[in-house]
């Protein structure tokens, strides 16, 4: 259960959430990706709905059952491996990117944090093409370990119906 006031921004628990974000951020965009994996935990859900427009009252803005990825740590861990390799093609020449991480709230959950936050990835490639720019909320679920904080989960949903990258080759 989360509790539904976020906790102050001064507690201890949203300082360590917040600063967990800002390092996971640092990782990715240093493409440290062996690094990142080191901050999720062995049954982690990393998933990315299919967003849609529907009518005002509808229920619901992403697509039930269909996601742009659904990924554990398996997957997670086999794109990691991809990317080291010549066979990425989709990131070649790699991106640079940028995650900007703001508004994070913090709420006590039965299993650790529940935390959302808003994403905007700049992201580069290359010297011919425009630079995409991608606006997203995230909701995360962050377990206390013996070694800190870890990711559980991430749900990401985009602020556009429409992705207007040419991939989603980057960890949001």
């Amino acid at each position: 259960m989360t509790t539904h006031k976020p906790l102050p921004y001064g507690d201890p628990a949203h300082q360590a959430a917040h600063q967990f974000l800002v390092e996971e951020a640092a990782l990715l965009d240093a493409a440290d990706y062996p690094g990142w994996l080191d901050l999720l935990t062995e049954d982690i859900r990393y998933l990315m709905p299919v967003r849609v427009t529907t009518a005002r009252g509808a229920g619901f803005s992403t697509q039930p059952g269909m996601g742009h990825f659904d990924e554990d740590m398996y997957a997670l861990r086999k794109r990691v491996q991809r990317l080291a390799t010549d066979h990425a093609w989709t990131e070649d020449p790699p991106s640079r990117t940028r995650h900007f991480v703001t508004n994070v709230r913090t709420f006590r959950h039965d299993d650790g944090l529940k935390v959302e936050s808003a994403l905007l990835l700049f992201r580069s490639r290359g010297d011919t093409r425009d630079a995409d720019l991608l606006s997203a909320g995230r909701t995360d679920l962050l377990r206390e370990t013996t070694t800190g904080l870890k990711l559980a989960r991430r749900e990401i949903t985009a602020d556009e119906a429409v992705i207007r990258t040419q991939n989603l080759a980057v960890f949001l």
